[in-house]
């Protein structure tokens, strides 16, 4: 499988089938949160970076090999942002066509300003935009984002998009400590919130291998004042804990690599995964793994993390650099 891997737990979607429009890594955001590193270079074009029958038959094929029950959502999420895919609205309506599961999209949502996004995205079931932030520099501090992809666009875009869509609009907010964890920007966000009205608010921690070494996720008094300043509708989204489908590609070696290069898992989450799909390997599996040069260990908040090879995570005197309060350059 090239485009497609799992289905994965998901923090929100249950057991998700991922859809992976896009290359590794493709993005218009450098978040500093991010669990699959840095990207270089940022990119705000939208083109078909891979054929759409491609996919869509791709996706007919997990389903096959799939009872029913064992997928709640379809997925489009992947290896950056996938609204960067010209093609994304065909793509919705094709897997709708071939199957009843719902999907949603996570996206960053910088690209809502483009109407043939809003368009595409307008017949997903479920669209899960980030915002970060309540102020133009915090955006530009954790989201890193292209120079087109600018705070007021984002605003005004997602406001826009509230009143045309229909489906399930859940925000996605991402609390570190030092940076969007104080009152003020607490009090920033939820003005936002406010107006924007979503379905739910998903207050999400970076539990996953963050880009920069220093990104830590804010406590547990920070996300009590959350709750309260956001609205009702708001809730605290914990890891998700569930089982990795590792049966989807021809052997259970490439089925992880498929799933590591957009959904990095720890330690132990793949040594649990492996023990149920290839019992007497799990050894054997992970020697190959770190051998074979297409997988690789990061080491964030205190846990290990196997993610793919081509993912771009500093090491901590590159990471310091970029640290609230320094404006080094960063490239790598």
């Amino acid at each position: 499988m090239n485009y497609v891997f799992g289905p994965v737990p998901s923090r929100r979607l249950g057991q998700s089938l991922g859809i992976d429009t896009i290359p590794m890594k493709t993005c218009n955001w450098n978040c500093v949160y991010c669990q699959l590193g840095r990207t270089v270079p940022l990119t705000n074009e939208r083109m078909e970076y891979f054929p759409c029958e491609a996919i869509l038959d791709e996706v007919e094929e997990a389903l096959a090999k799939h009872m029913p029950g064992e997928i709640d959502w379809l997925t489009f999420v992947g290896s950056g942002e996938p609204t960067l895919h010209s093609g994304l609205g065909r793509l919705i309506r094709g897997v709708k066509e071939m199957s009843d599961l719902p999907v949603a999209v996570i996206t960053n949502g910088a690209l809502l300003y483009v109407p043939q996004v809003r368009v595409a995205l307008l017949e997903a079931d479920a669209v899960l935009p980030s915002l970060d932030a309540g102020s133009p520099q915090l955006y530009r501090q954790i989201n890193r984002p292209h120079p087109q992809t600018t705070f007021e666009r984002l605003v005004s875009s997602l406001i826009l998009f509230r009143r045309e869509y229909r489906g399930k609009l859940w925000i996605e907010v991402m609390l570190i400590e030092g940076l969007n964890d104080s009152d003020q920007a607490l009090d920033d966000l939820a003005d936002l919130l406010k107006r924007l009205q979503p379905d739910e608010i998903h207050i999400n921690l970076p539990t996953r291998p963050p880009a920069e070494t220093w990104v830590k996720p804010a406590d547990e008094s920070t996300l009590l004042k959350a709750l309260v300043k956001f609205s009702d509708t708001a809730r605290v989204v914990h890891p998700a804990e569930g089982s990795f489908d590792l049966g989807c590609c021809d052997t259970v070696l490439e089925a992880v690599l498929e799933i590591i290069a957009r959904h990095p898992m720890r330690q132990d989450q793949l040594e649990k995964a492996l023990a149920q799909w290839a019992p007497g390997q799990v050894e054997d599996i992970l020697n190959e793994l770190q051998a074979g040069g297409r997988a690789q260990v990061v080491e964030r908040l205190g846990t290990r993390f196997w993610s793919a090879d081509q993912s771009r995570y500093p090491d901590d005197a590159q990471s310091q650099a970029t640290a609230p309060g320094k404006k080094a350059a960063y490239d790598s």
